[in-house]
């Protein structure tokens, strides 16, 4: 069997970075600069200076409407930020076939002088498969790509306390799932399969983290109904207005690992810095990476390899001669992207080189998710550059 089924990761996943011009009219096009050409289906992002929302917008909630982004960081309804930087102002929309659009308005997403970023996902072009409400199970969309193991899911909430799975489509175990309430001001909450409180996985580790705070693990078993994905469903809890409130509208993403191009685990810290810090195997060189420690209060904490070092270039060398990320908190407003828990991405995975608490504290325990830049072996058996 094949190392990796995705030998270019830029089919499914990429970043860019750009800076504000605020000219006040048209539109402005970015065009992505990976191997393939790639429409998305999801995007992230980020102002990197200067307090504001980390957006969240995908193309299965009408993308031709302008106002339909949700943030990380807040507890909004479904477009109550007046950011507009969707639909008719683009960054989803259609038309585009390699890259994203912004409006050139000074709002939110491009501002004069100021510099963003922004992680996109591939899924299935904005075309989704209905599935119908039945009993206690709720109806609504689904998009999926198998290839890259992602869907996005859309569904109005039956409010029942049992029975409330429904089917993600990707054939095996989701490894993360993020749900935001998207009528009413609820915060979006995540899974993760490494959320078990001793790194194993059983069908009780029903636990979450909210996205717009820095708190630890909380075993909420009304979250999903103290049932954790399967290879067919996702089941949601209850009457929990995190998941699954009578008549109340959701969007979920979820993911499953892809080997040589995703992984979504859980590492313990060392304590330590510089050369001594832990070290962490993806199987392959990372473009984006997640960080949030669970046991404890934490920040959640971005990386990608475009920030470089704190200085944010991108051009600066880690240690060992490696490509070292700073990184943006993303539960707060922070302004700044810094070197807070800096890493250092290699070949085949990451090394902390911090022993900041939020990443690397002395037998603290973290989750983390990752997309891969290249895969450390391709398809072939061929093994990447080292750096």
């Amino acid at each position: 069997m094949a190392y990796t089924t995705i030998d270019d990761s830029s089919a499914h996943f990429q970043s860019l970075r750009w800076t504000g011009n605020d000219t006040g009219q048209g539109a402005r096009d970015f065009t992505f600069t990976g191997n393939s050409n790639m429409q998305p289906d999801m995007a992230l992002g980020i102002r990197e200076n200067g307090a504001s929302s980390r957006f969240i917008t995908d193309s299965s909630r009408s993308w031709s409407n302008g106002n339909k982004e949700w943030v990380w960081n807040g507890a909004n309804v479904e477009g109550d930020t007046n950011a507009h930087n969707t639909g008719a102002y683009g960054w989803l929309g259609p038309g585009l076939t390699n890259g994203i659009r912004m409006s050139q308005a000074g709002n939110y997403m491009n501002i004069n002088n100021t510099g963003y970023y922004g992680a996109f996902w591939k899924v299935n072009g904005g075309t989704t498969t209905s599935f119908s409400e039945n009993g206690n199970h709720p109806g609504g969309t689904r998009q999926t790509n198998t290839t890259a193991g992602m869907s996005i899911i859309t569904y109005t909430g039956t409010g029942a306390n049992a029975n409330c799975e429904i089917a993600h489509g990707l054939g095996s175990r989701p490894s993360c799932v993020i749900y935001k309430r998207r009528d009413a001001a609820n915060v979006p909450c995540m899974w993760h399969s490494g959320l078990g409180s001793d790194g194993t996985l059983s069908s009780s580790d029903d636990n979450k983290l909210v996205l717009n705070n820095y708190s630890g693990r909380d075993a909420d078993g009304a979250f999903q109904n103290s049932t954790i994905p399967d290879s067919t469903n996702i089941t949601v809890g209850g009457t929990s207005v995190n998941t699954n409130a009578d008549g109340g509208t959701y969007v979920a993403y979820v993911w499953t690992e892809i080997q040589g191009y995703s992984k979504f685990g859980r590492y313990i810290g060392n304590g330590h810095s510089e050369g001594d810090g832990t070290f962490v195997h993806t199987g392959f060189r990372p473009q984006a990476i997640f960080i949030k420690r669970t046991d404890a209060n934490g920040s959640w904490l971005w990386h990608d390899s475009k920030w470089g070092t704190k200085n944010a270039t991108g051009t600066t060398k880690g240690n060992f001669g490696n490509v070292q990320s700073a990184c943006q908190v993303m539960e707060s407003a922070s302004n700044s992207i810094d070197d807070y828990g800096d890493i250092d991405i290699l070949s085949n995975g990451f090394k902390l080189r911090s022993d900041a608490a939020a990443t690397n504290a002395g037998t603290a325990s973290y989750i983390y998710g990752a997309w891969a830049q290249h895969p450390f072996v391709s398809s072939t058996g061929t093994p990447t550059t080292a750096v």
